[in-house]
């Protein structure tokens, strides 16, 4: 087993399946990107999912994350993503990320927080139950903020539905985190996308989404004049799914 890091990174490129039809990243994709290299870190620390599934009979869940983008690399950029976590609290880890260009650049900033859930029970267990005693680097936070503290500005208005299926579930059998940015870019009319980039987003998992359920995508531009957008996704019953908030700004600006 390789020595454990206090900060992991690995370079990657941006291929054709990563893009949208401006060449430009998908975030979806950055998104699966922090989720590959957060597992290849939590392997090195000693509490990859499989260890975690085995041994403790939990997994990780990502709860909420932030990314602040400077610029999106396009098709067949080299980038390279840095992680590493902070001192765990009761219930909550959270994890950094910093993506630079070939050149060292900052790209994005982002600042996450995840949970480990009880498979069987589907509950929130406290971070004592695995092993925390990995090395830590007293590195500052990507990203100064407090996740999750924000909320829809106006009256928020039916975007469109969409039903969870195959191919939107990851290996907690729930939508992957990566799907819900897809379904919040979805929001937006390809017009609308050549117009605007996104400056940051902030995203909360309320609760699971799981295959069979029908997700209602509600969209609040009150504050639109000021760069912001309100999303957020309810299920069938009314359940909120997750929230987000998006900083948008003029494309010739991203």
């Amino acid at each position: 087993m390789a020595e454990p890091v206090p900060v992991y990174k690995k370079q990657y490129k941006i291929e054709l399946g990563d893009i949208d039809f401006q060449k430009k990243l998908k975030i979806s994709a950055l998104f699966n990107y922090f989720q590959d290299i957060a597992s290849l870190h939590a392997e090195n620390l000693g509490v990859g999912i499989d260890s975690l599934i085995n041994d403790y009979g939990v997994t990780w869940v990502l709860t909420r994350i932030r990314v602040d983008m400077e610029r999106l690399p396009e098709l067949g950029e080299d980038i390279i993503i840095e992680t590493w976590p902070q001192h765990p609290g009761r219930l909550e880890f959270d994890r950094d990320f910093l993506v630079r260009d070939a050149s060292g650049n900052v790209l994005a900033r982002a600042a996450s927080t995840w949970v480990i859930m009880d498979i069987a029970a589907r509950e929130i267990k406290k971070t004592e139950t695995i092993p925390t005693h990995y090395p830590y680097k007293p590195l500052s936070r990507a990203i100064e903020c407090r996740l999750g503290r924000f909320r829809a500005f106006g009256a928020p208005e039916i975007a469109y539905q969409r039903v969870i299926g195959y191919s939107d579930v990851d290996i907690n059998e729930h939508l992957n985190s990566s799907k819900y940015i897809d379904f919040i870019m979805d929001c937006f009319s390809l017009e609308e996308h050549r117009r605007y980039g996104i400056k940051s987003l902030e995203i909360s998992y309320l609760n699971e989404a799981l295959p069979g359920d029908r997700l209602t995508m509600y969209k609040d531009l009150a504050a639109s004049r000021d760069g912001l957008v309100y999303i957020e996704g309810c299920s069938q019953d009314n359940t909120r799914v997750f929230k987000a908030q998006l900083s948008i700004r003029p494309a010739s600006q991203s």
